[in-house]
C-alpha cells in the first residue's frame, strides 16, 4: 500500500446518515477532552496552513473540476487541481530539496491514491507517471534512489555512503558500453530535466552526495511486483523507511504498520533527509505535504466516532 486516498463522497454519505444529535454530542465530547487524549494522533503536532478552505468546501459538498468539469470533493484526482470551491491561492505550496517521480500502477484507483496530494502541494517538484510510461533511469543511477523495502534496502542516513559506492563501482559507466545490447523499453518518455536542462537548480543542496531525485511507487502492495521488477528500475539504490507507522485509513490487512501511504512515505523521507543528509534542524518545512491527508484523517476519525465504531 504505497498509496491511496479517501473517496470523499463515501465519507460524506457516511456522515450524513448519522443523527445530527449524536454527531453533535460526539464532537462536543471530543472538544472537552484534554490534549493528552490525542497522543495517538501523530498528525496533531503538524505545522499546517489554515484548513478553513477545506472546512468550507466540506460543508458546500462536491464541486466541479475547473478543467474536466467532473464532480469532485476538494480536488480532481485526474487533473491534479483543486475544485472550484477550493481556490488555488488558499492551498499551501511546498518547495522540496529534491525532485520526486511517482510511478503509478495503471490499476490503482485514482480516487484512492494519496500521490495526487504531493502533486497538488509541491507542483514544481513532483511528476506523476502512469506505468508503463516512465523515464529510463539507467544513465543516472548514481544520482537517483528508489523508496522500496527489500533485502538490499538501506536507511536514509546511509544514502551518501552507498551512492558514493555506486559511482566508484562505475554503475552507469557500464551502461555506456556500445557493445551491449540495448534495453528494450516500454514507452520511454522525456523528463522535465531533459526538456529544460538549463532550468535545473545548480545550487541544489544535495550536490554534496549526488542525490537529485527520489522515486516512489504508487500502488497496493500486491501490485508492486510488476513495477519493481521493471528493467528500468534495476540497479537503483533502494531506501527503506522502517521507523514510521502509518495513519492511513485504508491500511491493508496482513501488512506491517510501517508500510506507509505514498504521501506519508514522501513526507517522512523528506523529514529524515533534511535531518540526516542536509544536517539541518527540522522546523516543519514539509508539514504542509500532509495538508489534505491530515484533514481527511480527522474527518474519518470523527465519522467513525459518531458511528459508534470507536
Amino acid at each position: 500500500q504505497l498509496t491511496m486516498s479517501l473517496n470523499s463522497s463515501t465519507l460524506l454519505n457516511e456522515e450524513n446518515t448519522q443523527g445530527a444529535k449524536r454527531k453533535t454530542e460526539c464532537l462536543e465530547s471530543l472538544e472537552l477532552q484534554p490534549p493528552s487524549s490525542f497522543q495517538d494522533n501523530p498528525l496533531q503536532q503538524l505545522q499546517l496552513a489554515s484548513q478553513e478552505v477545506l472546512e468550507k468546501a466540506k460543508k458546500s459538498g462536491r464541486s466541479k473540476c475547473p478543467r474536466c468539469n467532473s464532480s469532485r470533493m476538494f480536488y480532481c484526482y485526474t487533473c491534479f487541481v483543486p475544485v472550484e470551491t477550493v481556490p488555488t491561492k488558499e492551498i499551501p505550496t511546498v518547495k522540496l530539496p529534491l525532485k520526486i517521480d511517482i510511478i503509478k500502477h495503471p490499476n490503482e484507483t485514482d480516487g484512492k491514491s494519496t500521490a495526487v496530494h504531493a502533486k497538488l502541494l509541491a507542483p514544481d517538484d513532483v511528476t506523476i507517471y502512469k506505468y508503463p510510461c516512465i523515464p529510463g533511469y539507467e544513465e543516472k543511477r548514481h544520482e537517483i534512489a528508489l523508496i522500496f523495502p527489500g533485502p538490499n534496502s538501506v536507511s536514509v542516513k546511509d544514502i551518501a555512503f552507498h551512492l558514493q559506492k555506486y559511482t566508484k563501482k562505475g554503475v552507469y559507466a557500464a551502461d555506456n558500453d556500445c557493445s551491449r545490447e540495448p534495453l528494450l523499453k516500454q514507452a520511454k518518455i522525456e523528463t522535465e530535466e531533459e526538456k529544460n536542462p538549463n532550468e535545473c537548480n545548480p545550487s541544489n543542496r544535495s550536490e554534496g552526495i549526488g542525490l537529485k531525485k527520489i522515486i516512489f511507487i504508487d500502488s497496493t502492495w500486491n501490485q508492486t511486483n510488476k513495477i519493481i521488477t521493471d528493467e528500468r528500475l534495476q540497479g537503483l539504490l533502494q531506501i527503506e523507511l522502517k521507523t514510521r507507522k502509518t495513519c492511513f485509513w485504508r491500511h491493508q490487512k496482513g501488512k506491517p504498520d510501517t508500510y506507509l501511504s505514498t504521501i506519508e512515505a514522501i513526507y517522512y523521507f523528506l523529514v529524515d533527509y533534511h535531518q540526516e543528509i542536509l544536517k539541518e534542524s527540522y522546523k516543519g518545512q514539509y508539514d504542509n505535504l500532509l495538508f489534505f491527508f491530515s484533514f481527511m484523517y480527522t474527518l474519518i476519525k470523527d465519522a467513525k466516532c459518531c458511528a459508534g465504531k470507536e
